[in-house]
């Protein structure tokens, strides 16, 4: 480690640890700055993880005794469908999202994706991105976009390195879970077809909920994010994004079959963090591989693991050329390469093979 940089991170994690968060940030921005690290300039969602205000975690009231959404419901008027805000509300915190519904929904149960977007990003700017909505109304499920506010972190970072933010029942983990739940219950959601997915902070926090609540989603997509537990804290964090967080030993709990995408050249999460999450999701599988290029550009190198049954449980793209970006996102929004596989049309193939038989 660059021996400057280790001295002023010491300083920055010295002041986190004694409160003074206004200093500590300022410190660590001044470390990377005069490190000389790749990222430490450009503009980067994921090393704006470290302005942090923490959100005191909670234990959690049941589902049923929180505020429900004030979501409007019925059939959409319009022939895109609505993009609804609105605002939930639970004993954790508040929080604001917004909510596609597509023009098909009459009533009936449907597929639900939540979308967690990356650092300075927000809903609408992602869906643009990632062009979630588009599928939705070709497809005919609704999308969920949980909204971060910078009361919680002030470059609206969902807080995934947090230790207080990475269980069941506590932190925003507890609170994206209720509010995906009022959702569900509002709107009759199929809950055998619920699913997860993320950018950058929003995929580590992704990968989070799909080990504290695989009863809940059924399947995860991470883009560009962490594993579970590779950091602790800012240091941590730091430390993580630019080498690699620790291997995992094993996994340690049951989880949600994941799929991950992540570019080999993106300097602002190491592209190591998803072989990491992938050896943590992929235990006891046979893999198979294989190469090939996009219509669009972007070669890659596709790797599924199956179980003992032969399901594919996990599925790792590594995006050659391509940085910290949506693999085959959309211009309109922010951190997107249009030259890459697309992540979108893929994800949502992975969770279709997913989908749990809802009892009769």
């Amino acid at each position: 480690m660059n021996p400057l940089f280790k001295q002023l991170m010491g300083q920055a994690s010295r002041l986190t640890l004694t409160g003074d968060l206004g200093t500590a940030t300022a410190a660590i921005q001044d470390a990377l700055a005069r490190s000389g690290m790749p990222g430490a300039h450009a503009k980067a969602p994921a090393w704006s993880d470290l302005n942090v205000i923490d959100v005191v975690a909670r234990e959690v009231i049941q589902p049923d005794e929180a505020s429900p959404p004030p979501v409007p419901k019925g059939k959409p008027q319009d022939q895109a469908g609505q993009f609804l805000s609105a605002t939930h509300r639970d004993p954790i915190g508040t929080r604001d999202y917004k909510l596609y519904v597509p023009p098909s929904y009459t009533g009936q149960p449907l597929p639900l994706v939540v979308m967690l977007h990356g650092c300075t990003q927000n809903p609408d700017d992602f869906a643009a991105g990632t062009g979630m909505n588009d599928a939705a109304l070709a497809e005919g499920f609704f999308v969920l976009y949980p909204a971060q506010s910078q009361q919680a972190n002030a470059q609206r970072c969902w807080n995934w390195f947090k230790h207080n933010h990475q269980q069941r029942d506590r932190g925003e983990p507890a609170m994206i879970a209720n509010m995906t739940r009022a959702v569900m219950k509002q709107y009759g959601i199929d809950p055998g077809q619920v699913y997860v997915a993320g950018l950058s902070a929003g995929g580590a926090m992704a990968a989070i909920l799909g080990e504290a609540y695989p009863d809940l989603f059924m399947a995860v997509g991470v883009h560009s994010g962490l594993p579970v537990g590779s950091a602790r804290d800012v240091s941590s964090a730091l430390m993580a994004m630019k080498n690699g967080g620790p291997r995992p030993a094993s996994q340690r709990a049951p989880s949600a079959p994941t799929i991950v995408f992540h570019g080999d050249r993106d300097t602002t999460v190491h592209p190591v963090n998803g072989d990491h999450l992938m050896a943590d999701k992929s235990a006891g599988t046979v893999m198979e591989q294989e190469q090939a290029r996009s219509a669009n550009g972007h070669a890659y190198t596709r790797r599924q693991h199956r179980n003992a049954e032969g399901q594919v449980v996990a599925e790792q793209w590594v995006v050659h050329g391509s940085a910290h970006a949506w693999s085959g996102g959309r211009m309109q929004g922010s951190y997107t390469d249009a030259r890459g596989p697309d992540a979108t049309r893929e994800m949502l193939r992975f969770f279709k093979r997913h989908a749990r038989p809802t009892p009769r």
